[in-house]
Parts: C-alpha cells; sequence; structure tokens
C-alpha cells in the first residue's frame, strides 16, 4: 500500500459497532469494564484511547515505523523523548534549532542535570568530536529551523550505531511525506503535527515513530506517566488533515520552488536558503534523504534588520505569525519570534542573522504570493 492510499486507511477500518466510514470521536474518559481487571482493550484515556489508537497507527506507518505515540504538542513529544534520559547524561543536538526545542534543553533538562552541547550538525565530524564517555543521543533537526541546513542522516546513523547512541531526527520540516528518517537509520523521528501533518493550523499535538520496541516501551511507560497526551478531538482532526498529506506537501512544494527562484532572481535578497535551489550548498545531499524539498524558505532582505521587517509587516496574503506547514501562507522574523528564546550571540554565531526573514509558503496561487513578496519588497 502505497503513501497517500495509507494516509487515509491505514488505522482508519469502518467502525465495527456501528459501520461509521470515520473514525469516531471517542469523547470518553473512562471504560466500563466486564470484571475487575479485565476490559475491551482500554481503561483510561490519558493510558489509551481509540481515536488516538487510530493516530499512532497511521502516523508509524508513514514513517515506515513500527510503532507510534502520540502527544499534546510537538514540545510534549520533545520533552518525552529526553526524559529516557538520566541526569549526567549528555546529547549532541545541531546548533541551528528550533527555539523551543533550545529552551527547553537548555533552561529545564539542563537544570535537572542532563548536559548538551550544540554543533554544527552539517559536518559529522563536528558530531564525532563532541562524544564523550557520558553521551547518550544526537539530536538532530534536517533541514534545520530557519537556516534550512542538512545533516547526513545515514552517516550520523551510522556514527551513533558504533558508539551506542541513540539518533533523533525532528522529521517535522519535511513530514513523512518528503523525508523518512528511520528507513536512513534514526532510532526515534520526532514531529510536531501541528505543522504539516495536521495541516490546517487547527490543532496542537505531537508524535514519535520508532521501530525500537524497547524504545517503545519506554516511551509508552513515559507518555502514560507523564500523561501529556491529546485529546480525542485533536487527534481526529490531526487524522483529517493526514487524509491530504501527500495532496498538500506535493502543492507546498510546487509552489516554494517557484518562490525561491523569484527570491533567487530579486536584487533586494542577497541570499535564499532552500534546499531545492541547485545553489543550496547541500543540495545533492537533499536529494539524497529526501523525496522533495518541503514548503519552508528563508531569506536575508538587502538593508539588514530593519528592511527584513519592513516586508515582514507589509504583506496582504502571508500572514505575520508563528508556526508552519499550514495551507495559509505564513511569514515570521526568526530573531524576534520563533527563535527568541535563544541569546543573541549564539544566533549569530551560528548565522542567523536579525534580519532573516522565514516564510512557510501555503497552497495558494504561486501567482498572488508571488505579487504579494513583490509588493513588500518594493517597500524596502
Amino acid at each position: 500500500m502505497r503513501f497517500a492510499t495509507r494516509a487515509i486507511h491505514i488505522g482508519q477500518e469502518a467502525d465495527s459497532a456501528t459501520g461509521a466510514t470515520i473514525v469516531p470521536i471517542y469523547q470518553t474518559s473512562t471504560y466500563t469494564q466486564t470484571d475487575i481487571g479485565e476490559h475491551k482493550g482500554y481503561e483510561y484515556s490519558r493510558t489509551g484511547n481509540p481515536t488516538r489508537a487510530a493516530l499512532e497507527k497511521c502516523l508509524a506507518s508513514l514513517e515506515e515505523g513500527k510503532f507510534g505515540l502520540a502527544f499534546a504538542s510537538g514540545m510534549a513529544a520533545t520533552s518525552t523523548v529526553i526524559s529516557l534520559l538520566n541526569a549526567g547524561d549528555h546529547v549532541i543536538a545541531c546548533n541551528d534549532l528550533y527555539g523551543g526545542t533550545y529552551r527547553v534543553f537548555t533552561k529545564v533538562f539542563n537544570r535537572l542535570g542532563i548536559a548538551f552541547d550544540f554543533v554544527d550538525a552539517r559536518e559529522i565530524e563536528n558530531i564525532q568530536a563532541a562524544i564523550r564517555p557520558e553521551t547518550r543521543m544526537v539530536w538532530l533537526e534536517t533541514p534545520t529551523n530557519p537556516l534550512l541546513r542538512l545533516s547526513d542522516i545515514q552517516a550520523i546513523a551510522e556514527l551513533s550505531q558504533q558508539r551506542g547512541l541513540k539518533l533523533v531526527v525532528d522529521n517535522t520540516f519535511m513530514s513523512p511525506y518528503f523525508q523518512q528518517p528511520l528507513k536512513l537509520g534514526a532510532d526515534l523521528v520526532v514531529h510536531s503535527t501541528t505543522k504539516y501533518i495536521g495541516g490546517h493550523s487547527d490543532v496542537i499535538g505531537g508524535a514519535v515513530m520508532t521501530n525500537d520496541p524497547d524504545l517503545y516501551a519506554q516511551l509508552q511507560f513515559l507518555q502514560n506517566s507523564m500523561g501529556a497526551v491529546p485529546g480525542p478531538m485533536d487527534c481526529w482532526l490531526t487524522l483529517r488533515g493526514l487524509k491530504t498529506l501527500a495532496l498538500r506537501m506535493q502543492a507546498h512544494e510546487k509552489n516554494a520552488l517557484r518562490i525561491a527562484a523569484f527570491l533567487a532572481t530579486h536584487p533586494k535578497i542577497s541570499q535564499v536558503y532552500y534546499p531545492g535551489l541547485d545553489s543550496h550548498p547541500q543540495y545533492l545531499l537533499a536529494k539524497k534523504q529526501m523525496s522533495g524539498f518541503g514548503g519552508m524558505i528563508s531569506f536575508e532582505v538587502t538593508g539588514g534588520i530593519e528592511a527584513g521587517k519592513t516586508v515582514a509587516r507589509s504583506t496582504q496574503i502571508f500572514s505575520l505569525a508563528e508556526s508552519l506547514g499550514g495551507v495559509e501562507s505564513l511569514i515570521g522574523h526568526p530573531a524576534t519570534m520563533t527563535h527568541a528564546a535563544i541569546p543573541a550571540a549564539q544566533r549569530q554565531a551560528v548565522g542567523l542573522s536579525d534580519g532573516l526573514i522565514r516564510i512557510s509558503v501555503g497552497i495558494e496561487d504561486p501567482e498572488d504570493l508571488i505579487e504579494d513578496l513583490k509588493q513588500a519588497l518594493e517597500r524596502v
């Protein structure tokens, strides 16, 4: 069964009780048991819910994984994965990553005794050099948020396996439609399902997928114990979004390719970051490990921070907003929005300038989007 078919059918069989074609919203906190200690597979909805189970099964299938777990947000998924570790453990993470991830690593888990080093993961030698005796995990975003830098998942997975480390890949930017890290050797894949998977900017969620039964058992214990689970309505909305994931990702990429090409030739743009441009320094790696290039673009406007802010404030179709991956186009200023939690000095050190603009290209008519960016750039 191919991707688009699985997105619509896996875990979503007709309801056995009524024949309902769409998975019902099991809006219940508890389940009546047939006898003491005997039930029909569910006892309490923090532990398990049929709507959530359908979502978890479908997500696992789309990531070519055996096991999936759904969470209340992407950050809940991230926090649960890091909770696999113990005080004294060490994590190597890419140095260009989502500000919320950096914040929870450095402000929460660091305080609990877990150490983090942030390295340029484009070069595997940087990861190798950062490994300590207490290192337990490597954390990647690829492409990164917001500079769209790539890491070689397969090569880093081989290194991690040799050194006894768990490799985690945040696959939010690509979605499982364009990239499947488990097939390349990753141990865990993390998503903010709020983004492309849900796809309609109407539900918050997260997910973790794996092929490792031991990791799954540990994460299932943490999911139940920590309780950061999505409600059935959130799961149902995410399932509804999944049904069109293949179509939407094709449209996002088609629009992004056109807009990236437009931006790359505009006289007021000094730099465009998009792995689908052959000018991207890791274009060949993108073609190797991804089946498409996605809908995220970042760019620098000539004139620095004020010029960039002028563009961000002047669009009419692109909404000035945080988040990404919805059907509508969004524009943001990472230094003051999504990545404000990262200290300015560190942002500058990794190349995230104060003038950087990030856009999430939606599925509107591409000519309208280009015209919107044109008129915004004319204000600079």
